[in-house]
Parts: structure tokens; sequence; C-alpha cells
């Protein structure tokens, strides 16, 4: 076909027809399985907390499904208008990563208010503390245990 007669319709079926590869899709199992094996590991060790573990376990699955049903990720593609496979998961990996992004940034702004509070409480402790220390006048220093008693 001369490329006068390759319009944008043409070329857009020409890509969505293309076989999916093999080898493509094994390293794509592949990397689900390792995500999922990681998760449990991390989890295990208290390094990832369980809340997190269903989001990342939710790729693993989303990435093992997508790759063994192809078809399911052409008609995604065809669903959203994107043109190859390849750009629909790129497309969808942006969006995760904008809601990770969101949702860590979230969290750290809990956690900033959280440490404001806590380093106000511990002032205003110390000022407490103090304040008591000096009504009460000087407290007496223990005294050297005799060598009879050590």
């Amino acid at each position: 076909m001369p490329p006068a007669e390759l319009d944008a319709d043409t070329l857009r079926r020409f890509l969505m027809e293309q076989p999916e590869a093999t080898a493509t899709r094994v390293l794509a199992v592949l990397v689900s399985l390792a995500i999922f094996a990681s998760v449990l590991h991390l989890v295990r060790r208290g390094r990832l907390r369980e809340e997190y573990s269903p989001i990342w376990l939710g790729v693993a699955v989303a990435i093992t499904v997508l790759s063994l049903w192809f078809s399911a990720l052409r008609w995604l593609t065809q669903l959203i208008g994107a043109w190859t496979p390849s750009s629909t998961l790129f497309f969808f990996g942006e969006l995760f990563l904008l809601a990770i992004c969101l949702h860590y940034a979230v969290r750290l702004s809990q956690l900033t208010n959280q440490v404001k509070n806590l380093a106000q409480e511990l002032a205003i402790l110390r000022s407490d503390l103090a304040r008591t220390a000096s009504a009460r006048g000087p407290e007496p220093k223990p005294s050297a245990p005799a060598r009879s008693q050590l």
C-alpha cells in the first residue's frame, strides 16, 4: 500500500491487529509474579504495612490478567481511543503513579501536622516541668554510696 493511501484509521487498525509477542507476555507474567512475591516478602518482614498491600497485589493481578488475556487490553485500548495497547498501559501507569503521588502528598501533610502538634505539646510539657521544678526549689543531689555499700 503506497503511503498516500495510508490514513489514520487504516494505520490504527494495522497497529491493533498486530499479534502480541510471546516474549512480552512471558515477561509480563514474570514481572507480576515478582511484584506479588516482593509484596508478600515486604509485608512479612514488616517493611510494608498491610494497608498498602492490596494496592500492590492488585497491580500484580492486573498485570497478570492483561498479559494472559490480551484481547481485554485491546478492547480497553479501543474503548479509550488509543492507538496501541502499549500506549494504553503507559496511560494507566501514569494515572496510577499520579494517584500514588497524591496519596503520599496527603499522608505527608497529615504527618507534618502531627509532628507540629507533638512538638508544641512537648514544648508546653517542658515549660510546665520547668515551672514546677522552679516552684519546688532546688532538688537535693543524691549522695554517693559509701564504699562499704558497694
